[in-house]
């Protein structure tokens, strides 16, 4: 058990502080620096903001809290983050910026590699949308290569746009032949901590995998029905089933690792998460 959840609150201030009087002076950009000294964070001084600054960063720290979760826990249409056409809740924000979150990643075609025009300016609300619901990022999370590296499609609502309710039953339906060569699976989050949901069921996924919990089973048909609710559903296998938390709105993700052709050219396409009740 361990805690990444940085604070949002004046404790965040108190956090940079540590970390500037821990680290050289040299260990910063300047650009960066220059703005933790505009409030108070220099190397080698205390920080003691006045009752006049310590209200200016109190309420800087709730509007960029809230601001950064408006990005992190859904995908608005302006940004096309939206990974499939068509109404879907699956996004993902790495496809519009990619790694450095500048240029989408490139295509890769019969001909070769092709990379998409540089725009020159960092996307902001994409870097924003990433680092506030996860904790680190790779290249290989965002390269449109087959069986090199992971890719992860996100939900937040269901197909009427409501944010997911942790009372309510769900069920999203994977068709057959999901592209993983190594493994996939599906993990529900705490909508406020963005860490894995802390219910009974102890881990809260479902997957190929056999540990920790067991696979899920397929349809007859090859498809794989997934349900999300606080009980287990009659007739769900327990590895078809993700456990939730009645007082907590949740998130998802689908993990793809090693992924396959048909998920670059979208001819397979994750179901919707759909209320049952």
């Amino acid at each position: 058990m361990m805690n990444t959840i940085p604070p949002n609150d004046f404790g965040h201030y108190r956090l940079l502080d540590r970390l500037v009087q821990m680290e050289p002076a040299t260990a910063l950009d300047p650009e960066l620096a220059g703005q933790f000294a505009a409030i108070g964070i220099v190397k080698g001084t205390t920080f003691a903001p006045d009752p006049r600054r310590r209200g200016i960063l109190d309420e800087a720290a709730a509007v960029g809290n809230a601001a950064s979760r408006t990005f992190g826990m859904g995908a608005h249409p302006t940004e096309d983050y939206r990974y499939y056409e068509g109404e879907t809740a699956w996004w993902n924000m790495l496809f519009v910026g990619g790694f450095e979150f500048t240029n989408p990643p490139p295509l890769i075609t019969a001909d070769g590699v092709r990379p998409f025009p540089d725009t020159g300016a960092r996307q902001l609300h994409g870097r924003t949308s990433f680092f506030y619901t996860a904790t680190g990022i790779t290249p290989a999370m965002c390269m449109r290569l087959t069986n090199v590296g992971s890719q992860y499609l996100v939900a937040n609502v269901d197909p009427g746009g409501e944010p997911f309710d942790g009372a309510r039953t769900y069920r999203v339906r994977l068709p057959k032949d999901i592209p993983a060569a190594r493994f996939w699976s599906l993990t529900a989050y705490d909508n406020q901590t963005r860490s894995m949901l802390r219910t009974p069921q102890r881990y809260p996924r479902a997957g190929s995998q056999m540990h920790p919990s067991p696979a899920a089973g397929t349809e007859p048909d090859g498809s794989t029905i997934v349900y999300f609710s606080p009980t287990q559903p009659d007739h769900v296998a327990p590895g078809n089933w993700i456990q939730t938390d009645p007082a907590r709105g949740w998130f998802t993700l689908l993990r793809l690792y090693s992924p396959l052709q048909s998920f670059f050219d979208k001819t397979w396409r994750a179901g919707e998460i759909e209320p049952v009740q």
